[in-house]
């Protein structure tokens, strides 16, 4: 089997595209067709099982890219525009599903599109977001960015060394949250800046100047780049040394690593003072998006660019394009959740059914604390608890071994064989009704003549004819069956179902009378209820028999209830009826 996948794959990544297809619909925010959008809304789309990347377009006609020209995004399935987007405009999305491997061509999705709303008021204003406002010591050759102001389509922006001097700048800069100035800074000065948001309605209103103070004059170090693996790699190892190159004057190197071009799962502006750092396990067939900012003692690298790469394919799932299907390099596991223990029995061996080429065994603490029990398809379990059983193949990829696991967490319990306390016999006219009584600490089940079944979960069996029966109790955890028997004497024939106590001499007394084909059953006594349950009278065998009285007064007639103990475990139970 695992030959067969390997082929698949193969041929999956050869010169045959996938037959994988888009969502539909593709859009989840905004909707197809949805009007009256916020211009900084969220755009989210549905993901794609097996899909490593997805590349973005935005335009204001069909299959548009001109506010955004496919941007990859990676394995995110949403993307906020960080200027906004165009009030009171038609705008289209389209998502391209993009693979990294030779041979698997990129599938575009149609177009969907949604319609802004129109501006009603002007923007807020913003702040400075670097420099921070009040910030000392600042680079003289830093660049001016800020945060966006929510329906803004342009900033006006003074920079001064002084308020009113506009010595620096005074120009609107367009719909962009940055600034590079004309030249350096002034050393050791206080620098004002305003930025004033601008739609079409108009200007912020009361926007005030914002300020930072300038350092002595230091050379900032240059921006560096990946060396291995290389801006836009693929199949690159999930345990990779990253390297990149050493920039002279830099003192350290500051590292954000995530999935998407604006996120920092994997390492958040980590500090690094040399130029190459390992990874442990990235996760498989993802684009992940880097970027390196080399600083020193007067400060960071600007304007360095962010750069990215792609793991190897890992475990799949892949796409077969001959059944369309999914396909995984992981084996498959059939396990169960609970196992158990049999009382007074040893340790519990047990053995994994699976194909794999490893196998490994856990037991999970209280605290959720793992420690690895055997590495075999094989171990010995002696305590009850939480375990954690784990199989896996080696796949050889890119010259090495990737390992695909599968796993499944279990319960180890404790049973035992059962102990058949009694069984209640019940009916009339030869129709039984057959309850097992039992104890024990194991799952029980249940059945009857058969001890192949089937079994069910009540121990009752009902519309059972008379004559001689078995009932089988089996521990749903394999710790035994054990079985009782019921002879036909116990058909509750011989019990009648009326008696008429009105002293015409017949049928005067309810006794057991026993048929010529059965014999004399070995009755202790037999007791008579009414149907509240309360004790009306005790008869012995060979006594004469109940008169229908209570207290030395007759009973209304009605329907009573007897119990005749056979022996010290199988009682007979049932119904008649008194008639005057």
């Amino acid at each position: 089997m695992l030959k067969k996948l390997l082929f698949t794959l193969v041929v999956l990544l050869g010169s045959k595209a996938v037959a994988q297809s888009c969502p539909v619909p593709v859009l989840t925010n905004p909707v197809d067709g949805e009007i009256n959008v916020a211009v900084n809304t969220q755009i989210s789309w549905n993901p794609v099982t097996g899909v490593p990347a997805y590349l973005l377009s935005i335009g204001t006609t069909p299959f548009g890219t001109e506010i955004l020209n496919r941007q990859n995004v990676g394995n995110a399935t949403s993307y906020i525009p960080p200027t906004g987007l165009p009030a009171d405009t038609d705008i289209y999305v389209t998502i391209t599903l993009f693979f990294f491997q030779a041979g698997i061509p990129e599938v575009v999705c149609s177009t969907e599109m949604f319609r802004t709303a129109p501006n009603s008021a002007p923007p807020f204003c913003t702040s400075l977001r670097s420099p921070m406002g009040g910030a000392v010591n600042v680079n003289v050759a830093s660049n001016i960015t800020w945060y966006y102001a929510p329906t803004a389509e342009s900033y006006d922006l003074v920079v001064e060394s002084a308020p009113g001097l506009g010595d620096i700048f005074v120009g609107n800069v367009g719909n962009q949250l940055s600034f590079n100035p004309p030249g350096d800074f002034p050393p050791n000065s206080t620098i004002y800046v305003t930025i004033t948001p601008r739609n079409t309605i108009g200007a912020a209103p009361g926007c005030t100047p914002q300020q930072f103070t300038t350092g002595a004059v230091a050379a900032l170090p240059g921006c560096t780049s990946l060396i291995s693996p290389f801006d836009g790699e693929t199949n690159v190892p999930i345990s990779p040394l990253i390297e990149w190159g050493a920039v002279p004057g830099a003192i350290g190197y500051r590292v954000t690593i995530g999935l998407s071009p604006f996120t920092a799962e994997i390492l958040n502006n980590v500090n690094f003072t040399v130029n190459t750092t390992n990874v442990i396990d990235f996760e498989p067939n993802r684009t992940f998006f880097i970027t390196i900012v080399p600083y020193n003692d007067a400060g960071a690298a600007i304007g360095c660019a962010q750069e990215s790469f792609s793991t190897l394919l890992g475990c799949g799932p892949f796409f077969d394009e001959e059944t369309g299907e999914l396909v995984s390099l992981n084996p498959r596991i059939n396990f169960p959740d609970t196992l158990s223990f049999c009382e007074n029995e040893g340790a519990l061996t047990v053995t994994s059914p699976d194909t794999a080429d490893g196998y490994r065994w856990y037991q999970i603490d209280a605290m959720g604390d793992e420690t690895l029990l055997a590495d075999d398809n094989a171990v010995e379990l002696t305590q009850n608890g939480q375990y954690r059983y784990e199989a896996y193949n080696l796949i050889p990829q890119t010259g090495s071994l990737v390992e695909c696991s599968t796993s499944k967490l279990f319960q180890v319990v404790s049973s035992e064989i059962a102990t058949i306390n009694d069984l209640i016999v019940t009916g009339q006219d030869g129709i039984l009704r057959i309850e097992a009584q039992v104890s024990g600490i194991g799952d029980y089940e249940f059945a009857l003549d058969s001890a192949n079944g089937p079994f069910q979960d009540s121990p009752v069996f009902q519309n059972i004819p008379a004559g001689n029966h078995t009932v089988y109790v089996r521990d749903k955890n394999g710790c035994g069956t054990v079985s009782a028997s019921i002879d036909e004497e116990l058909a509750l024939d011989g019990f009648p179902r009326f008696f008429t106590p009105n002293g015409d001499g017949v049928n005067d007394y309810w006794q057991y009378e026993p048929p010529p084909t059965l014999g004399v059953l070995p009755l202790n006594n037999i007791r008579i209820y009414d149907r509240y349950g309360r004790l009306l009278a005790s008869i012995q065998p060979n006594s004469p028999g109940w008169d229908g009285t209570f207290g030395g007064k007759p009973l209304p007639s009605d329907d009573y209830w007897f119990r005749a103990e056979v022996d010290a475990r199988e009682d007979v139970q049932g119904h008649f009826s008194l008639k005057r």
